[in-house]
């Protein structure tokens, strides 16, 4: 498939913000796409190469890009710079000055989705000497040969920048639309941009069939291709493989007590809500032990310890267990916040070290996979006895979670008592017998903490500093996502962190993060690559006018980084307006 026709489709996603029509545009265009191409436009279509469990980046940043534009166009780097500094748009400057070249010396042959696809993947593959050179010659080759519009998303993919506003929801409908809307009966009208639907529970059936396989996969490339080649079969046929991380099942919040009951029913398992992050332990028959976070990425490298604690006291030849990891105080064995353990997260040196000064225990609370059997459509009170019976719990390494059967709130209320003086954020209620939902908050578990909720937010922008502050960046725009999958500011946040290291999360330490993440600086105004995730609490949210999300945090501070978390994993603008509205009521 040439390139051309991916691009065209880039640019109709770009021109609307509507979630149905991006799917309807996405699922048109897959019914074109050959069996062949379908992982690589897949994959595109997410502005990514690799799958999102993989560890393997391109690495390419924006001086290199400019290198990269100068040796394809002539063009001066000098000059190309400035243009970025006008525009803030490496994708746009490229588009520009491609098109001031002369058709003799571009666009030499056509090029194609796999091409620039295999191009790009080479890009992580290099290492050692001459790797500039090299990466700098791959990109230029794609530039010789693209068109203006080509180039400008060439240059957006291999820097991570492409905003198209596709999120898993659109993917999802888009194959299921694509090769089952002539069994469902579909049809999308744009003008009112709205979809009938001849039987709902038959598309629902196809729709739960398409996310179930995502979940087990994280890959729409391998959903994409399964459904266009063998239909609603080829997608029963995908499951799970150890090694292979999953989605994690994800729970809901509630405020009361009897909120909580109601949602999971009476009586219910009750566990510690731990301040910790999500491990996914994985072992396959060879006995070789992956470990991955929510995020799905590989950490195993990192926690050589949790390696060692699931390796002598986990039995069996093969399994996936959930855990959550939690740090604790060596003299007094209380459980710590999370941010006292999330720098062993991207840890890569002094793994040791870090491992003896930060250590976890591992608090095991579900079971995905045994022995090669799924375990997902097993009952949750079943899947906690075998848990039972294959760990053999070592406090301060790898335990079960305290877990207690109620159905009376005074037993309720005196768990969460000892929750919170135990160094927990509070209580897990679980229904006994629903299975494990992979990557869905559907009710079967649920988070009950009893404070003032903090949003998990995403850094857009920064601002430099004024007199001791002027080396640090130390004013951060910070996004929620609304429906379309888009990044919408609510807010600045200048105040929670330290201007020692020593302290905590510094000044220092969030500009070092930040820096190689700018895309442009205007004075004093930087915008960066919308990838850092940061807990920030704050005293009321307001509604504004002054910010695209339409409200406002009243005094939000940075309370720390949320490593365990990617960018589309932050708050959403529609859990902001239910706070909001929380907030009037009470």
């Amino acid at each position: 498939m040439e390139y051309s026709k991916l691009v065209e489709v880039y640019e109709q996603l770009n021109k609307t913000t509507k979630r149905l029509e991006k799917t309807h545009i996405i699922s048109e265009f897959l019914r074109e796409v050959s069996a062949d191409d379908m992982e690589h436009v897949m994959l595109l279509l997410e502005g990514r190469v690799f799958s999102n469990y993989d560890a393997r980046e391109i690495g390419v940043a924006s001086r290199l890009m400019l290198k990269s534009l100068g040796v394809a166009t002539g063009i001066s780097v000098d000059k190309i710079e400035n243009e970025w500094k006008k525009q803030g748009d490496l994708g746009l400057v490229a588009e520009a000055i491609v098109k001031t070249k002369k058709q003799a010396t571009l666009h030499s042959t056509k090029l194609t989705v796999k091409k620039v696809f295999d191009n790009l993947r080479k890009l992580a593959e290099l290492k050692g000497e001459g790797t500039v050179e090299r990466k700098t010659q791959l990109i230029a080759e794609l530039l010789t040969s693209a068109k203006p519009i080509e180039s400008k998303y060439i240059v957006k993919t291999v820097l991570g920048e492409m905003r198209i506003g596709v999120g898993e929801g659109a993917m999802r409908d888009a194959i299921v639309w694509a090769f089952f809307g002539n069994k469902i009966g579909i049809k999308y009208t744009r003008e009112m941009n709205d979809i009938e639907v001849e039987d709902r529970e038959i598309y629902n059936k196809y729709a739960d069939a398409v996310q179930h396989a995502y979940d087990v996969t994280n890959e729409f490339a391998l959903v994409a291709k399964a459904a266009k080649s063998k239909g609603l079969e080829g997608l029963g046929n995908i499951g799970m493989k150890v090694g292979i991380p999953i989605q994690v099942m994800l729970a809901l919040k509630c405020d009361t007590i009897e909120e909580a009951f109601e949602t999971v029913g009476k009586p219910a398992a009750i566990e510690f809500k731990y301040d910790g992050f999500r491990i996914q332990g994985h072992k396959d028959e060879k006995g070789n032990i992956r470990l991955f976070t929510r995020r799905l990425e590989d950490v195993t490298a990192q926690f050589p310890d949790v390696v060692e604690f699931i390796k002598k006291n986990v039995r069996g030849k093969s399994f996936i267990i959930d855990s959550e990891a939690v740090g604790y105080n060596k003299k007094t064995g209380k459980y710590l916040p999370f941010q006292n353990i999330s720098q062993r997260i991207k840890r890569k040196y002094d793994i040791d070290k870090m491992s003896q000064d930060f250590p976890v225990e591992v608090n095991v609370f579900d079971i995905i996979n045994y022995e090669g059997k799924s375990m997902i459509n097993e009952e949750f009170e079943k899947r906690r006895k075998l848990l039972e019976k294959i760990i053999k719990q070592e406090p301060k390494k790898i335990v079960l979670s305290k877990s207690k059967i109620v159905s009376d709130k005074k037993d309720v209320e005196k768990l969460f008592k000892d929750a919170i003086n135990a160094g927990n954020e509070g209580l897990m209620f679980k229904s006994l017998n629903a299975p494990y939902k992979p990557g869905a908050r559907v009710g079967y578990m649920i988070k009950f903490k009893q404070i003032m909720e903090t949003l998990d937010l995403v850094i857009t922008g920064a601002e430099w500093g004024e007199g001791k502050r002027a080396k640090w960046m130390s004013s951060y725009r910070i996004a929620c996502i609304d429906e379309s999958g888009n990044f919408v500011e609510i807010g600045k946040a200048s105040t929670g962190l330290k201007e020692k290291e020593e302290e905590g999360l510094s000044f220092m330490e969030m500009t070092k993060i930040l820096k190689p993440l700018i895309i442009s600086e205007k004075g004093k105004e930087v915008k960066v690559k919308p990838k850092i995730v940061i807990e920030v609490g704050y005293d009321e949210i307001q509604k504004s006018p002054t910010y695209e999300g339409g409200f406002a945090l009243r005094f939000p501070r940075v309370q720390g980084l949320r490593q365990d978390k990617g960018p589309h994993e932050a708050s959403t603008l529609d859990y902001v307006k239910k706070l909001y509205a929380g907030q009037k009521k009470s």
